[in-house]
């Protein structure tokens, strides 16, 4: 071996792991993300350390608390957060949590300089909890198999330490979702921040498919018009998409504090609404063929390995009843109640 090449190698081998780690990506393929680098494996094992009795006290706070990132490999991320949500950091012991990393930090890894990441944890400590954000979580891949255009999300197993108390530990599952700013830049659009929007300035064909997805999965909790649950993106082509994300007042995750809408005149929410006023109806007929289109990959979805089997089959017979009142022209009922 000559002298250029242990130097070589002997300059890699030592590097940190926070720096050896941006070798791990393929050679001239574009930087991971923190989310994406975080969450590259299906139950990935984190921990998150930091002084959770003084976080959830300030729980309405918009501080930053210090905290550090610990994957399973060994490699650490000093990061900084803040509680975030509305529902849920009402009811949650842990709200949902921004994630931020220095872009310096980021930089030194080789990783992209999008600082800041989502975490969501179960509303409830406890095997229910962890079975409702399962179901959620699955919620985001299915959209994810019908199109980009998507807020993405991954699992992981976190273990929650509290500096402010001694020996303190749990482990439960976590979702991982990407930023907004991640979102966009992926996307390659701009973030549009705009109180109720015109139908002919959407993108009809995506809202079509966001309309009919959301009542598959018997959500009524979201609204373009008023932004809510909605990321609303500005593509290229200037027509803006209302990006969904928070599924857990869905029918499909079954939550014990969701409740429909009071808009949607429904009373149970597994039953189901098609908000989809001023969409035209070949351009919903075509979505549900695209759904149609992906049925057996979406059941499929259902029977994760993180899921006792009831559970699974409840999510798939939901789910069937959506594709049972499909009629041969693709239309669905307006409004579908549970038997």
């Amino acid at each position: 071996m000559t002298m250029g090449i242990l130097l070589t190698f002997a300059a890699v081998f030592f590097l940190p792991m926070s720096a050896r780690s941006a070798l791990a990506q393929e050679s001239g393929s574009e930087p991971m993300s923190l989310f994406e680098y975080v969450g590259r494996q299906e139950g990935a094992a984190i921990t998150l350390e930091a002084d959770l009795t003084t976080l959830m006290a300030n729980r309405y706070s918009s501080d930053y608390f210090p905290g550090t990132l610990t994957l399973a490999n060994g490699e650490t991320f000093t990061i900084k957060i803040q509680t975030k949500g509305k529902y849920r950091r009402k009811i949650a012991e842990i709200p949902p949590l921004k994630i931020k990393v220095p872009k310096k930090d980021l930089r030194e890894r080789g990783l992209d300089t999008l600082t800041e990441m989502r975490l969501v944890l179960p509303c409830y400590d406890s095997h229910l909890g962890d079975q409702l954000l399962i179901k959620e979580y699955l919620i985001y891949r299915m959209f994810e198999q019908l199109t980009d255009r998507c807020v993405r999300a991954r699992l992981v197993r976190v273990t929650l330490r509290d500096n402010h108390v001694e020996k303190s530990s749990k482990k439960m599952y976590g979702l991982l979702v990407e930023d907004n700013e991640e979102t966009v830049a992926r996307l390659g659009g701009t973030l549009a921040e705009q109180y109720g929007l015109p139908v002919d300035s959407l993108d009809v064909e995506y809202t079509a498919l966001v309309a009919v997805f959301e009542y598959m999965i018997g959500n009524t909790d979201w609204d373009i018009a008023m932004m809510r649950n909605v990321r609303l993106v500005r593509m290229p082509d200037g027509k803006i998409s209302p990006i969904p994300y928070d599924f857990d007042f869905s029918g499909l995750v079954a939550a014990p504090y969701a409740s429909p809408s009071s808009e949607s005149g429904l009373r149970n929410v597994r039953d189901r609404f098609l908000m989809a006023n001023g969409i035209p109806r070949e351009a919903l007929r075509r979505a549900v063929q695209r759904i149609k289109d992906r049925q057996q990959t979406l059941l499929a979805l259902c029977q994760s390995r993180h899921l006792p089997r009831d559970v699974s089959a409840d999510m798939v017979q939901y789910l069937e009843t959506f594709f049972q009142k499909i009629d041969k022209n693709n239309d669905i009922p307006a409004r579908a109640l549970t038997d």
